[in-house]
C-alpha cells in the first residue's frame, strides 16, 4: 500500500494549466493506483502532452495539485519527482544513439547509482533480444528495437510508476501489437503504468481504466472494457 493509504501512486487534483493566457488543462482529475495500467487518450491538441509535462514538473499548474504517493509535489522539480519513483518512456524514444544498448541501460540507473546484476537480469528476461544487441549502437536499431531499449532503460531506475508517451508512434501495426504485449508484461511484473496514446483500441485492450481528454477537459473516464464496448463513446471521442 502506498504511503497515503489509498493506493494512489499518482493523483492530479483539479489541475488547471496555462500557456500564457491560453487555458490548456481545465480542472483535470486523474489517478493511477498501485498495480494499475491506465491509459490517457485523446487526439492532437487534446492536452495529453501538457498532462505529462505537468506530472513531470516541466509545466506547473496555476491551480490544483500533483500528488505522488500522497505527497504534494506540485512545486517540486522534475529531478525530485524522478527520484520519487517516476520513469518516462518519451515520445520517439530519444535514445543516446552513439552509445551501445548496454550503455543506454546503464544511463537508466544513473540517478539510483550503479546497476546491479538483478537489474540487468530483469530487463533481459523481458527483452531477450536486447541481451543479443547489448554491444550494438542504439542508433542502428530498428524502431521496434529502439522502443524496447527505451522501456528497458526506464525500468533500470526501478520505477514505481512508468509514464509512456505515444508508444505506438512510428511503428508498423504488427510492431504496435507486440509493443503493447510487452507493455502488458512490464505491468504484470509489478510496475504501475500510465500510457498516453492516440491509439484507443490497442491501449484500452490492455488497460484497467481509461481517461479521454478533449481540448483540455476530461470528457470520459471509466473501466477500459466499458469504454471499449460503448459504441456511442467510441464514435464521439475515439474516432471509430
Amino acid at each position: 500500500m502506498s504511503a497515503n493509504g489509498d493506493g494512489a501512486l499518482l493523483r492530479l487534483a483539479g489541475v488547471n494549466t496555462y500557456y500564457g493566457l491560453i487555458h490548456i488543462l481545465q480542472d483535470v482529475n486523474i489517478e493511477v493506483r498501485e498495480g494499475e495500467l491506465v491509459c490517457l487518450l485523446g487526439g492532437n491538441a487534446s492536452g495529453k502532452s501538457t498532462t505529462l509535462k505537468t506530472i513531470l514538473g516541466i509545466v506547473r499548474p496555476r491551480t490544483g495539485q500533483v500528488l505522488l504517493d500522497g505527497e504534494d509535489v506540485t512545486r517540486r522539480p522534475t529531478s525530485y519527482r524522478i527520484a520519487r519513483g517516476i520513469a518516462i518512456v518519451p515520445e520517439n524514444r530519444r535514445l543516446f544513439a552513439p552509445m551501445t544498448v548496454l550503455e543506454n541501460l546503464e544511463m537508466g540507473a544513473y540517478l539510483r547509482g550503479a546497476p546491479t546484476k538483478e537489474d540487468f537480469e530483469r530487463v533481459y528476461s523481458l527483452f531477450p533480444l536486447l541481451y543479443e544487441r547489448r554491444s550494438q549502437l542504439a542508433g542502428t536499431l530498428s524502431g521496434g528495437e529502439q522502443q524496447m531499449v527505451a522501456m528497458a532503460r526506464a525500468l533500470m531506475s526501478r520505477p514505481k510508476l512508468m509514464l509512456m508517451d505515444e508508444p505506438s508512434m512510428g511503428l508498423a501495426p504488427v510492431l504496435v501489437e507486440r509493443n503493447f504485449e510487452i507493455i502488458k508484461e512490464v505491468h504484470e511484473s509489478g510496475v504501475a503504468i500510465l500510457v498516453v496514446e492516440q491509439n484507443a483500441n490497442v491501449s484500452l485492450s490492455i488497460a484497467d481504466r481509461g481517461y479521454v481528454l478533449s481540448t483540455g477537459r476530461l470528457v470520459l473516464e471509466g473501466k477500459a472494457a466499458d469504454l471499449l464496448r460503448d459504441e456511442g463513446l467510441r464514435k464521439a471521442y475515439l474516432g471509430r
